[in-house]
């Protein structure tokens, strides 16, 4: 039997990635990823890693040279603030969420990284976060709303695929049987 939705035990992990159902119709999470980077009995914090937004670094008024990386929509909340993850395990006061992948920490630092030619793969920069209060993620989790899986570092760095294409292709990353998930159209109705 192939199971089409996560099973309602699945629980979030730090460095975990939550992969919306297919049918989920939200501007925010339809068919998107979400790195967990926070968890505890208070909530989650996450970070949507496939909702790319085309913005000019200078926009932001980030004191930046030129940002090589694409800028994602991190979620709806606090989005007048910048979050950012990296590969520099040297910035004081980052926080290592997956073996090798850094959250937040001295942005100067990680400014002068990026004004010095660091690589596009190596950085990625974030409008907004993703928040669940207590249990609610646990309880979107149970009610069949998010696979839960793992996926590389170099996936959460990757920032060169199209939206949907990078959900479909974690989906199918989670194994056998999840192909006719991640071509399944946003429509069911459609068919």
């Amino acid at each position: 039997m192939i199971r089409f939705t996560p099973t309602e035990n699945s629980q979030p992990k730090i460095g975990d990635i939550l992969l919306s159902e297919p049918f989920l119709n939200d501007p925010y999470f339809g068919r998107k990823a979400v790195l967990i980077c926070e968890y505890n009995d208070d909530g989650a914090f996450g970070l949507v890693l496939n909702n790319f937004v085309e913005i000019n670094a200078e926009e932001l008024h980030l004191g930046l040279s030129e940002v090589s990386s694409r800028i994602s929509i991190g979620g709806p909340v606090n989005s007048s603030s910048l979050y950012f993850i990296h590969l520099c395990s040297d910035i004081e006061g980052a926080v290592e969420i997956v073996e090798g992948v850094y959250l937040g920490g001295d942005f100067d630092s990680l400014k002068e990284k990026i004004n010095q030619g660091l690589s596009s793969d190596s950085y990625r920069l974030f409008i907004g976060y993703s928040g669940w209060g207590k249990e609610q993620l646990t309880n979107e989790i149970k009610t069949r709303s998010w696979f839960v899986t793992r996926i590389s570092a170099d996936k959460i760095m990757s920032s060169s695929t199209d939206n949907e294409k990078y959900w479909q292709e974690l989906i199918k990353g989670m194994g056998k049987g999840y192909e006719h998930i991640a071509d399944a159209t946003i429509n069911p109705s459609l068919n």
